[in-house]
């Protein structure tokens, strides 16, 4: 690397006339003509010169940023949803959500989960970087003022002797320390890859946040499905003690063996250890939700609704692929993760031309404070420096080398990203099309599922079959209904599901 650093000093006319007397910071001489109104000049005519690649570099090496073709299918089956509807990134999360009970937990998620906090410092912290970064792009003057004295005492000088010497100096002036004059574009090729990536955690906030919300929903709805599993459990078990009485008086009076009764004691013991399961996973889910909303809730909360009323009554509708582009903050925070990556390019490139960077001084200086300023004691100085490089350049060639490999890494994400919300999407349609069928099957198998232990119970007490007739009956009618409360909840969840994949949950209003 070489350094060529020469430096013009212009001062003001008669400066004090002391032995040793510089200017200010060293920038400063002293018996030099008058020259405030051409020092003047020149220097205006020097800033104005240092300030032109402020506005407009000489070059931009950084890879254009253009839109490339879409990395899936130009659109979704058909048969899997309607072509008419809402817009999901046009609802939000509570005109979506129909159970005022999740909209507080939604509400208060929103408001105190810590890692959603963590998320929106981070913003703070990319926000700062940026600033520091693009701060670069412009000079930083900065206003020094000082004052001192100094005393020599006496001196011989031959036969003769030299009184003290005293001697007074004030300055105040201006002053640009080494700021790069970006004729490349890499300070601003730096400056907008900071941009890039504050930007790019904005959009991350926002698909946490939106994942929060689903994250709450889902626990909320597992929450339900369990309190209700509960309640089924619960009825299930006092119906089976009811059994096992029966069984117990018909063994006594000689009806039935005791290998009814011991069925029918199995029964029971199946449901009461179905319900013991099931208090366990509530309590889980409970602490799940509280993990997720942030704490306990403050106000009492409205009841929650069942699972058969959580589904929404706005029909969603997906519209194209290409539209996740702008509806899916997560796409968005890839996209800008990729311009950054393209400006980090054009700054290792620009990394290989000379830099010039300067140093500026344009003040006053006096040995009085009441002539400070004034064209007499007028001083300034211009030190230019160019920087080039020479043997560091496989340093500089490994640094691009890593920039465009950073570039491709951040294309395939990119694309990935794309492709991960699409197959989201589809999945999320198809399940709104099979699982509002699979449940309306299991609501028909459970009804005549009610129908055959009801019959089977009845056949026993005829005489006709065995208690083993019953015990399958019940069996079989307990898993079924168990069944369709883990249906209904998957397909309100699908639902959610589909409505976060599209980019809802932006809007907090009704």
């Amino acid at each position: 690397m070489i350094t060529i650093g020469p430096m013009i000093s212009i001062p003001g006319s008669r400066m004090p006339e002391c032995s040793g007397a510089v200017g200010s910071g060293g920038f400063g001489a002293t018996a030099n003509p008058p020259l405030p109104t051409m020092g003047l000049r020149f220097a205006v005519r020097l800033v104005v010169l240092a300030s032109l690649p402020l506005f407009a570099a000489a070059c931009h090496f950084a890879p254009p940023h253009v839109q490339r073709p879409l990395p899936t299918p130009a659109v979704y089956d058909p048969m899997n949803g309607p072509a008419t509807g809402t817009r999901p990134m046009n609802l939000g999360w509570r005109d979506f959500f129909p159970d005022p009970r999740l909209d507080a937990l939604i509400e208060a998620a929103l408001a105190h989960n810590r890692d959603l906090a963590v998320s929106v410092a981070r913003i703070e912290q990319a926000r700062g970087f940026y600033r520091i970064q693009n701060a670069d792009r412009y000079p930083a003057p900065v206003v020094a003022a000082g004052a001192s004295r100094s005393h020599n005492g006496r001196i011989a000088a031959g036969a003769a002797a030299a009184g003290d010497v005293t001697i007074d100096r004030a300055s105040i002036n201006v002053a640009v320390n080494q700021f790069e004059l970006d004729f490349w574009g890499r300070v601003r090729d730096l400056t907008a890859s900071a941009r890039a990536e504050y930007l790019a955690t904005i959009q991350a906030q926002r698909a946490f946040r939106l994942s929060l919300i689903q994250d709450v929903a889902s626990t909320y709805l597992a929450s339900i499905e369990t309190a209700e599993q509960i309640r089924l459990a619960e009825r299930t078990a006092q119906s089976r003690r009811e059994g096992v009485r029966i069984a117990q008086v018909r063994q006594r009076a000689g009806l039935t063996s005791a290998l009814d009764l011991h069925q029918a004691e199995s029964l029971l013991a199946q449901a009461e250890a179905s319900l013991a399961g099931l208090q366990l996973t509530q309590v889980q889910v409970n602490n799940q939700l509280l993990l997720l909303v942030g704490g306990p809730v403050a106000g009492p909360l409205p009841a929650p609704l069942p699972l058969t009323q959580q589904t929404a009554a706005t029909a969603l509708v997906a519209g194209l692929p290409s539209e996740l582009l702008l509806a899916r903050p997560d796409v968005l925070a890839a996209e800008e993760r990729l311009r950054s990556a393209e400006a980090s390019i054009g700054a290792a490139r620009a990394a290989f031309f000379p830099s010039i960077s300067l140093t500026g001084i344009f003040g006053f200086a006096s040995s009085a404070l009441n002539t400070l300023v004034g064209n007499d004691g007028l001083t300034w100085s211009f030190a230019p420096t160019l920087v080039t490089p020479i043997f560091n350049r496989g340093r500089l060639r490994g640094n691009a080398t890593v920039a465009r490999a950073q570039g491709e890494i951040a294309v395939a994400e990119y694309e990935r990203t794309i492709q991960v919300a699409f197959q989201e999407v589809s999945n999320a349609l198809a399940g709104r099309a099979y699982l509002a069928e699979e449940v309306a099957a299991q609501e028909r198998g459970t009804i005549a599922q009610r129908q055959i232990a009801a019959l089977a119970q009845t056949r026993y007490l005829e005489g006709v079959v065995s208690y083993l007739e019953v015990l399958d009956a019940e069996r079989n009618l307990f898993a079924s209904e168990q069944e369709l409360l883990r249906l209904r909840r998957a397909n309100v969840e699908n639902l959610v599901a589909l409505y976060v994949a599209l980019g809802g949950g932006t809007a907090e209003r009704r």
